[in-house]
């Protein structure tokens, strides 16, 4: 029997997990993404990752840009073929905010069942979640390849902040500093670090007492690129976003329209990176401007679009 059965009764979709079947973990730190049309990143995203963990597992979501493929290349070219996993997850998951919400936990179409699918494969005793979008800089590779076997004998969670950084041109972005997006990547596998639904989005589980990392700031870049709009569809569906709990999203919102209106210094808490002859920004500035400066990076207060949100 299944630990969560899938509600539309597709087994191939059900959830078991490793320790309700007697299979033993194995010391080590699995990173999970869940992607859909990554391609483009992914040469960007996935060698810090290699370096840095025993084991990727790419779950593909539906992407027709050869994301896939590319994870697959950009392995071999690695060394790291036999670290990758690829899976396929063809269900449309529901969107966070309103869809997931009318979603049932326990649908296929779920954030909550997509997520516990994906890490029911893992198979060591530490997982990590992560984006298709996230680039590790040097040192926050070297950080996590050390943790990857300190944290065997503890049962301790890792955040670190990551820092957006919009893809103007290959020499040009703007690194987003005014928020600190902090979240918990890092876990250990368990029945007590299981996915469950909340009210915009899944949260994993995890019981009281556990210590809680937080690693420095400058160790992550997660990338925008301008050219995809990938906010488009907000605009033109005429979302109201005046009541949302999404802060982290509507900043991502304002900061795009911001660059869009050839005004993002009247925003407040970006800062405009510009790379060297030859060198991609997003190289120049996961592997040199970041490392470069002061820890921890200025901080700004909230955007004005937020504070009376927060006050309300």
């Amino acid at each position: 029997m299944p630990d969560i059965a899938a509600l539309e009764q597709d087994s191939g979709y059900d959830v078991t997990w490793p320790w309700s079947s007697g299979e033993a973990l194995v010391p080590g730190l699995t990173c999970v993404f869940r992607v859909r049309n990554e391609a483009r990143n992914l040469p960007w995203v996935l060698p810090p990752i290699f370096s840095a963990v025993q084991h990727v597992l790419l779950v593909d979501n539906g992407s027709d840009d050869g994301t896939a493929d590319v994870a697959r290349r950009v392995a071999e070219q690695c060394g790291a073929a036999d670290r990758l996993t690829v899976l396929v997850y063809p269900h449309t998951v529901s969107r966070a905010g309103g869809e997931h919400l009318a979603t049932p936990a326990t649908s296929v179409h779920s954030l909550t069942h997509f997520y516990n699918w994906c890490f029911s494969h893992v198979r060591t005793t530490y997982s990590m979640k992560w984006d298709g979008d996230m680039v590790l800089t040097p040192e926050g590779a070297g950080i996590l390849r050390d943790l990857s076997w300190q944290l065997q004998s503890t049962r301790a969670i890792v955040a670190m902040p990551r820092h957006p950084l919009t893809v103007v041109d290959e020499s040009t972005g703007w690194l987003d500093l005014s928020l600190r997006f902090l979240e918990p990547w890092v876990y250990p596998m368990g029945p007590d670090f299981t996915f469950v639904k909340a009210f915009d989005w899944e949260l994993r589980e995890f019981p009281p007492g556990v210590e809680r990392i937080v690693l420095q700031q400058g160790l992550c870049v997660e990338v925008k690129w301008l050219d995809a709009d990938e906010y488009a569809h907000w605009r033109r569906d005429g979302v109201d976003f005046t009541n949302t709990r999404l802060y982290r999203k509507l900043r991502e919102f304002e900061v795009d329209e911001a660059i869009r209106n050839g005004d993002p210094e009247a925003l407040g808490g970006l800062v405009k990176v510009t790379a060297p002859e030859g060198v991609h920004i997003i190289d120049h500035v996961s592997r040199d401007w970041l490392w470069r400066q002061p820890r921890p990076l200025v901080q700004h207060s909230l955007p004005a679009s937020l504070k009376e949100r927060v006050r309300t």
